[in-house]
């Protein structure tokens, strides 16, 4: 047997220990009871950034506007990608206009922006909107 996993709730912020075997049983969070790997992107705000980077499973983050053309034209793909990597990664959106101090924070210049965060760490950023092959092959080449 492996080592649990440490992944965050994406809806109580609550820090989850998962058996790497059970990832595709869709665990429960202990503290909310809610399903802790969702196949969807969930909702990234100032409060839960710091929670959120932590755990084992990588982060992608797709930082985005409402006013932003192309960020709404990626947005069926990011949803696209949440599901196909459901357990391997969790994808969450940040909308930069809600979550101006954080997106300054994170250094945004351009959107749609992706960060990819392992182990607290940013590890990887794109900017740009592209479709899901090319998506997945920058995934691939970090590592997910």
């Amino acid at each position: 047997m492996t080592d649990p996993l440490l992944i965050p709730c994406p809806h109580c912020n609550g820090l989850n220990r998962i058996p790497a075997e059970r990832l595709n049983d869709h665990p429960k969070c202990g503290r909310c009871k809610a399903e802790v790997l969702l196949s969807k992107p969930f909702e990234l705000k100032q409060g839960d950034y710091a929670s959120q980077i932590k755990g084992d499973l990588p982060l992608l983050v797709d930082v985005w506007a409402d006013w932003c053309g192309p960020c709404k034209s990626f947005a069926p793909v990011f949803e696209q990608a949440a599901g196909q990597l459901a357990g391997k990664c969790r994808l969450a959106k940040l909308d930069s206009e809600a979550n101006q101090q954080l997106s300054a924070q994170l250094g945004i210049r351009s959107i749609p922006s992706l960060i990819l965060f392992k182990n607290g760490r940013e590890v990887a950023r794109q900017s740009g909107a592209f479709p899901l092959p090319q998506l997945m092959s920058w995934l691939h080449s970090q590592g997910i």
